[in-house]
């Protein structure tokens, strides 16, 4: 734009600041256009958009009246969002002057967006429910339980490019009816429905390999639980139980037979599993292939005080017969349970946690007791205190049940923590308006509760701890903020954001599943690789490349550093298999390290790691195309409209290139020929082509086809470039302002959990001079996000659109 982002919202701010007697808002609006902007349009504009001309179907001289042209919110947006980018004009045409430009960015924003610096309008309120992962992390801060959200509930829809959003988080019947199943089989597993049980153990499969067995793999991954017996070896395993009281015991063994198909051939092998405590033989059972059969027993041994061998064995009963399906026994469990007499019982798992008394006996005790329990409960669930009415029904479900023949006082509570899990209060973020906090003619603000619970999903993707919660009771949160945001970011939990954040941004969570076909991405280069000779990329590089994106932006975010060093630096995280797979020497370990690049290195940065050049590519090649929309979308903020229907395939383009096979640069050049494709297809290939020297996989490559990639280009804008050196170098110096616009609405986004309009272009103004004046620093990103009116305000209610402020005509700039 060349004037300071600063300079240009003070600017705004004067000329809303006044309001002249003599003119309504409006017509001071009107007016101005005609003064003032009207000839700035004939200038540089009207060629194409007036008179007859509407390219992009655009008019700036079809309006049937002032009222017209001044509620035409979209079309001033798009004329807005093109000219601050410099999309419009065309760098072939003659171009506006910074101040030209400025005078028309003020009153589109000023007239028609009727924005307020003073008083930025919050936008929009959409009540949105807890997406699959937020469900997940919330349950495990509030019952401890592993939920597992992603076989459980179907996969979010997503808008804007991220899965919490408001506006696609709909709650039909079915899944309604899951999330009640779901908080059944949850309470069922955390909460205890009786004061005494008896004493379990419970051993895996895996640890009757004995003591010292790892847990992990070398990539970190675990170990399956069970133990897998060939039946074709015989085998012998044992494990330990000690018996603290003499008694009779339960003893519950879990097995499966499995049987991987290896061909076409039936294995009739079969084998003999042996279980036994000490001398005694409980199971001797003969087993066929079942692939996917489990079985269960259950023995009640008299067990002496003192140590006792638990001890599987596996004989063959075909040893002459060929193995064709992999037959195995897998050893699920074993469950020691007692001593079963009843005065040796204990206290359930986590009883204190619910139950931290012993339950009375008086009705209205317990009833009070159960409220007790039950306010503390909704209240961390629902992230405020519950309304009485709301606890009044909860403890008359809980009395409902307990007070049935059978039935204890801790199974009613349970089931009126069920109802507090199906209820809309904890499915949906609650937001209310501060009722202490709400200056006349400015837009209230959310109350204390509701931003505590803004911040969890934003910072740990989870509830609000007990800090959170305390400080917005005492309504001392809004005080603290600055520091209760230094800690949670330094609480693991932070984490979540890191992941989730850079997984939607920049699609990092997709590199794990993208199909990509090694063998034939490296033919096009004359290679090939026995590591990667299979018909998919190493999960354990899979892994490392979307750890290598989250911990270049955790890096950047903990450390205050320049969000600039997103696009280029001169560093990276790697472990030894992704360095290998780059081509970068001196990296070894599995473990994920900071790694100081070479000068020379192609390098550094979120566009040339593996996860950005993974998910922009197809199976068997790359695609600038894809490449180039990435760059425009989640960079520079200037994505291409939708492509017409019936676009033909980019490789028919490649049959009119005769003679040799042609680059992806020569059929694309072949593509752009079509006046349908040329105008949005020169934005974004060049920026797909400067990296076309990383392959699909994210490797370093010379050549394709035999030819040498050619990776020069230019912006639309007009800056040449010879190499993804240079196009990273231009994007820093020239385009800075349009990243850290673009980073700040997709965090904006995701914070609010809806998408943005025109309403939103003063608070992101607002916080990208926030992070121009800090030299670009992360933290003012996340505090300017935070602290925004988006994010601490609302609407009032009933309230769809704004009030316009006072304006006053704009004075052209000398």
């Amino acid at each position: 734009m060349g004037l300071n982002r600063t300079i240009y919202i003070w600017l705004l701010t004067v000329l809303v600041s006044v309001s002249p007697a003599a003119h309504s808002a409006e017509l001071a609006g009107a007016e101005d256009f005609r003064q003032h902007i009207r000839p700035i349009l004939e200038n540089y504009c009207f060629d194409c958009h007036a008179g007859g001309e509407n390219k992009g179907k655009v008019a700036f001289d079809q309006f049937t009246n002032d009222q017209a042209m001044l509620e035409n919110r979209d079309l001033w947006w798009h004329a807005f969002k093109n000219l601050r980018a410099g999309l419009m004009p065309p760098q072939k045409k003659p171009q506006p002057t910074a101040a030209e430009k400025l005078v028309v960015e003020a009153w589109i924003k000023q007239s028609v967006f009727n924005a307020d610096p003073q008083n930025p309008d919050p936008g929009r309120v959409t009540i949105r429910r807890l997406n699959r992962a937020e469900y997940h992390n919330t349950i495990h801060d509030l019952l401890g339980v592993d939920y597992d959200t992603a076989n459980a509930f179907p996969p979010d829809d997503t808008g804007g490019g991220f899965d919490d959003i408001g506006d696609v988080l709909t709650l039909p019947p079915m899944l309604l009816e899951k999330y009640v199943v779901a908080a059944n089989q949850i309470v069922r597993e955390a909460v205890p429905t009786v004061s005494k049980v008896m004493p379990e153990k419970l051993l895996v499969g895996r640890e009757f390999l004995g003591g010292g067995v790892a847990t992990t793999n070398r990539a970190g991954r675990p170990y399956p639980r069970a133990l897998t017996l060939s039946y074709y070896k015989p085998a012998a395993v044992s494990n330990d139980f000690t018996a603290d009281i003499a008694g009779k015991y339960q003893v519950d063994v879990s097995v499966m037979a499995i049987g991987k198909p290896l061909g076409d051939v039936s294995d009739s092998n079969r084998c003999r599993l042996i279980f036994g405590v000490d001398d005694a033989e409980l199971l001797h059972n003969e087993y066929a292939g079942e692939n996917g059969r489990p079985y269960h027993y259950h023995y009640e041994p008299d067990l002496t005080a003192g140590d006792h061998r638990l001890a599987f064995e596996l004989q063959p009963l075909t040893p002459d017969q060929p193995p064709a399906n992999a037959l195995a026994m897998q050893i699920i469990s074993v469950k020691i349970s007692g001593p079963m007499a009843r005065e040796h019982w204990v206290q359930p798992k986590d009883y204190k946690i619910y139950f931290p008394r012993k339950v009375p006996a008086a009705a209205a005790e317990r009833r009070d007791y159960a409220r007790e329990i039950l306010a503390g409960f909704a209240r961390r669930a629902f992230r405020r205190p519950p309304e009485a009415v709301t606890l009044d029904r909860l403890v008359k479900l809980a009395e409902s049940v307990y007070q049935q023949p059978g039935k204890t006082f801790e199974a009613g509570v349970a089931q009126g923590m069920v109802a507090i899990l199906s209820s809309p209060r904890f499915l949906f973020l609650d937001e209310r308006v501060d009722p202490t906090n709400a200056p006349a003619g400015k837009f209230p603000y959310i109350d204390e509760f509701s931003l505590a619970s803004r911040l969890s999903y934003l910072l740990w993707s989870s509830m609000p701890d007990e800090e959170l919660l305390h400080l917005a009771e005492t309504g001392r949160l809004r005080q603290n903020l600055k520091p209760q945001v230094a800690r949670m970011l330094k609480d693991r939990r932070s984490e979540g954001f890191v992941k989730d954040f850079t997984g939607q941004w920049l699609r990092a969570r997709d590199i794990e599943t993208i199909p990509i076909d090694p063998r034939v991405v490296l033919k096009r280069e004359g290679k090939s690789d026995p590591a990667l000779d299979d018909n998919s990329m190493p999960s354990e590089i899979r892994t490392a490349m979307r750890q290598e994106t989250e911990q270049c932006f955790d890096y950047v975010l903990r450390n205050d550093r320049s969000l600039l060093e997103l696009l280029d630096a001169d560093y990276t995280f790697l472990n030894g298999p992704l360095a290998r797979h780059y081509g970068i020497p001196d990296v070894s370990g599995q473990k994920m390290r900071l790694v100081h690049l070479p000068a020379d290195s192609p390098r550094g940065g979120i566009l040339t790691q593996g996860t950005v050049l993974g998910v922009t590519s197809n199976p068997t090649r790359t695609s600038p195309v894809k490449r180039g929309l990435f760059i425009l979308d989640n960079i520079l903020g200037t994505p291409p409209p939708p492509p017409p229907p019936d676009i033909p395939p980019l490789e028919d383009a490649a049959k009119s290139i005769p003679g040799h096979t042609p680059s992806l640069r020569e059929t694309l050049a072949a593509h752009r020929d079509s006046p349908l494709c040329s105008s949005c297809h020169s934005r974004m290939d060049p920026l797909g082509l400067a990296l076309e020297n990383f392959n699909a996989m994210g490797m370093w490559r010379d050549q394709e086809f035999n030819q040498t990639i050619d990776a020069t280009g230019s912006l639309v804008t007009g800056e040449s470039f010879t190499n993804i050196h240079e196009m990273k170098a231009i994007l820093v110096k020239n385009h800075a302002q349009d990243f850290y616009t673009t980073l700040t609405e997709k965090l904006l986004t995701y914070a609010l959990g809806r998408g943005l309009d025109y309403n939103d272009v003063e608070t992101v103004d607002q916080i990208v001079a926030r992070i121009e004046t800090s030299d670009g620093r992360a933290q003012s990103l996340i505090t300017g996000v935070i602290e925004s009116a988006a994010f601490q305000r609302t609407r009032p209610a009933g309230g769809s659109e704004p009030v316009a402020p006072a304006k006053t005509r704009l004075r052209a700039e000398k």
